[in-house]
C-alpha cells in the first residue's frame, strides 16, 4: 500500500467511525426482546416468593418478616417492569398483566390492606367447604385446612395430612396475638364470629374422625381448641380498644380497583353504575309484576319432595335451555356439576334471601351456578398458560367469575330461558336489586362514609319485598366479607357490566365482518380464556387494549 492510499484508507476508517458514532447516538442500542420463557420463569419465582416463609410451624406474617421480604418483592418487581412483551402474542401479553395484577396486589396488603394486622379473620383456618369460585372469597392466609377434601373415615395417609394441616393452628391463634395490632374496629368486632366459627368447626372435625382416630389426631385437635379459645379471649378483651374506621378510602379503593382487579372505574364511577342498576332492577320488576298482574301467583314450596321435584325440572330445563338454544357448549361434566348443588327444602321461617327466591323457582338461582360450570372445567381442563391454572392471587378473579354469574342471570332471561314461566322474571330482578343494593352499601362502608350496619340498611331496604329482613346472619356475612375485600361487593354488577360491554363489542366486530352472530361461540370463546379479568378477556376476544393501555399507564 502506497503511502497516499494508506492516508486515504486510514481517512476512510475514520469516517466510518464517525459516522458509527453519530448513529448511536441518534439510535441508542435497544434492549433485547424478552422471551415468554423469562415470564415463566419470574411466574414461578413469584408464586414461590408469595409464600411466607415459616414461623414455629406456621406462616410468618410478623412486621419483621415483611419488612425484610418487601426489598425481594422490589427486585422481582424490577425483573417485571424490565421486560420488554410488545412483540408477544396477546395471550402472552395478557399473561405479563396478571403477574403485575398480582404483584400489584401484594404491594397493596403490605402497604394498605394489611389484614394480618386490620382483620382477625384473615386467620380463620378452618373451612368445611370449597367456594364456588377459583379461590376463597376475602383474604385467607396460606396455610388453611381445607375439610371439604377429606372423605370419613380417613385413610392412615389422610389422617397424617389432616394432623399436619391442623399443627398450624396452634402457633398461628399465638402469632395473631402479636400481629393483629390494627384498630379497624368492625373489622375486629365482626371477625371475631369467624374464629368463634372455627371453634365450632373443630367440634365437627372432632365428630367426623370418630373415638378411632389416633391418639396424636385427637390431640392436635384438643391442641386446636385450646389455642382458639385463647385467641378468641383475647380478642374479646381487646376489643372495647378498638375504635378506628375499617374503610380503606375512595383514593386507595380506586387505585386497588384499577391497579389489582384491573376494574377500569373510580371509586364514584362504581356508585353511579351501582344506583343505576338498582333504579333499573326496581323499575323492570314493577313493569314485570305489570305485565304478570293477571297470571296465578308463585307458590313457593312447602316440603321436601316438592323442592326436590321443582329442583329436579329446573336443572334439567337449565340444560336443555343450553343445549337446544345453543348458548354455549354443553359438556359432559356440567350437569353433574350443577346437581351437586340443587340444595335441598329449608322450612320457610329458616330461609335466607337467595333459598327464599329458589323455593319458589330455583332456576335463577341455578343460573349463577355457572360457577360450578368453570370450577369442573378449571379441574380437567386447566388452561395450557400456567398462569392461568388455579386462583388468581387476591380475588383477582372477581369481576370475571361474579361478573359473568351475575351476568348471565340476566342474559339467559333474555336469550329466552323464562319464556314459559314469566314469573320468574320477576326473581332475576330481585336478585339483580339485591346485590346491587349490597354493593352499593360496601361501597359507602369503604369511603368510611357509613358504618357497616348503614351499609347493610342499604342492602336490607332496597331488595324488594322485605326479602333481605329475613336472615340478619347472611346480612353481616356479606357486608362484612365486602369491607374485608374492596370491590368483591361491586363485582356482581361490575363485572356484569364489563362482560355486557365486551358481548357488545364482540357482536359488533361479527356484525362489520357480515358475519352472523352466534352466542355459542361467544361463550365458548370467554370459557377458553378462563377466570381472569374481563378488561384481559375482552382484550383477547376483541384484539381491544385501549382500557388495559389505560390502566396501566395510570400505575
Amino acid at each position: 500500500m502506497t503511502g497516499s492510499s494508506f492516508v486515504r484508507h486510514g481517512l476512510r476508517l475514520m469516517i466510518a467511525a464517525s459516522l458509527l458514532l453519530v448513529l448511536a447516538d441518534v439510535c441508542p442500542a435497544q434492549p433485547a426482546m424478552s422471551e415468554y420463557n423469562d415470564l415463566l420463569g419470574l411466574f414461578k419465582e413469584w408464586r414461590e416468593f408469595e409464600r411466607p416463609p415459616r414461623l414455629n410451624g406456621a406462616p410468618d406474617y410478623t412486621a419483621e418478616t415483611f419488612a425484610t421480604r418487601y426489598e425481594d418483592y422490589k427486585r422481582l418487581r424490577a425483573q417485571l417492569d424490565a421486560m420488554d412483551h410488545s412483540g408477544w402474542t396477546v395471550p402472552q401479553q395478557v399473561d405479563w398483566h396478571l403477574v403485575r395484577a398480582e404483584m400489584n396486589g401484594f404491594d397493596f396488603n403490605h402497604r394498605v390492606l394489611k389484614p394480618w394486622v386490620r382483620d382477625p379473620a384473615f386467620y380463620q383456618s378452618i373451612w368445611m367447604g370449597r367456594s364456588d369460585v377459583p379461590a376463597h372469597e376475602g383474604p385467607t392466609h396460606h396455610a388453611v385446612t381445607e375439610l371439604w377434601t377429606y372423605q370419613f373415615p380417613l385413610s392412615d395417609a389422610k389422617e397424617r395430612r389432616l394432623i399436619d394441616d391442623l399443627k398450624v393452628i396452634p402457633p398461628l391463634m399465638r402469632q395473631a396475638q402479636k400481629n393483629l395490632t390494627g384498630n379497624a374496629r368492625e373489622l375486629w368486632i365482626a371477625g371475631i364470629r369467624n374464629i368463634r366459627s372455627q371453634r365450632g368447626n373443630l367440634n365437627e372435625v372432632e365428630r367426623r374422625v370418630g373415638s378411632g382416630a389416633s391418639e396424636e389426631l385427637l390431640a392436635v385437635i384438643q391442641e386446636c381448641k385450646v389455642a382458639t379459645d385463647e385467641l378468641i379471649a383475647w380478642l374479646e378483651s381487646e376489643a372495647q380498644h378498638k375504635d378506628g374506621p375499617s374503610g380503606i378510602g375512595k383514593d386507595h379503593y380506586t387505585w386497588y380497583q384499577r391497579n389489582v382487579h384491573l376494574v377500569p372505574l373510580t371509586w364514584e364511577e362504581e356508585v353511579q353504575l351501582l344506583k343505576r342498576e338498582l333504579d333499573r332492577a326496581w323499575s323492570s320488576l314493577k313493569l314485570e309484576e305489570h305485565r304478570n298482574r293477571h297470571l296465578p301467583r308463585m307458590v313457593a314450596a312447602a316440603t321436601p319432595a316438592e323442592y326436590e321435584a321443582m329442583a329436579d325440572e329446573a336443572a334439567t330445563r337449565f340444560m336443555n335451555f343450553l343445549r337446544d338454544k345453543e348458548v354455549v357448549t354443553v359438556t359432559n361434566y356440567m350437569e353433574p356439576a350443577l346437581r351437586e348443588h340443587l340444595g335441598r327444602f329449608i322450612p320457610e321461617e329458616q330461609r335466607h334471601f337467595f333459598w327464599i327466591t329458589a323455593h319458589y323457582d330455583p332456576l335463577p338461582l341455578f343460573t349463577h351456578f355457572y360457577h360450578w360450570f368453570e370450577l369442573a372445567r378449571m379441574d380437567r381442563y386447566p388452561h395450557p398458560s400456567p398462569l392461568r391454572q388455579g386462583a388468581l392471587l387476591y380475588n383477582i378473579f372477581d369481576s370475571r367469575n361474579e361478573g359473568t354469574a351475575t351476568g348471565v342471570e340476566e342474559m339467559f332471561m333474555h336469550a329466552g330461558l323464562y319464556d314459559d314461566s314469566p314469573r320468574s322474571r320477576e326473581l332475576v330482578w330481585i336478585l339483580m336489586a339485591q346485590r346491587a343494593a349490597r354493593g352499593l352499601g360496601s361501597l359507602y362502608a369503604h369511603a368510611n362514609e357509613m358504618t357497616m350496619e348503614e351499609a347493610g340498611r342499604i342492602h336490607m331496604d332496597w331488595t324488594p319485598r322485605g326479602w333481605m329482613k329475613t336472615e340478619k346472619e347472611l346480612l353481616i356475612f356479606e357486608q362484612h366479607l365486602y369491607l374485608r375485600q374492596p370491590g368483591y361487593g361491586t363485582s356482581y354488577i361490575t363485572g356484569k357490566y364489563l362482560l355486557e360491554r365486551t358481548l357488545a363489542d364482540y357482536a359488533k366486530q361479527v356484525e362489520e365482518r357480515g358475519e352472523e352472530f352466534a352466542l355459542k361461540k361467544f361463550f365458548d370463546r370467554l370459557n377458553e380464556i378462563d377466570s381472569i379479568p374481563i378488561v384481559l378477556g375482552r382484550w383477547e376476544m376483541t384484539g381491544l387494549d385501549n382500557e388495559i393501555r389505560e390502566l396501566t399507564a395510570s400505575d
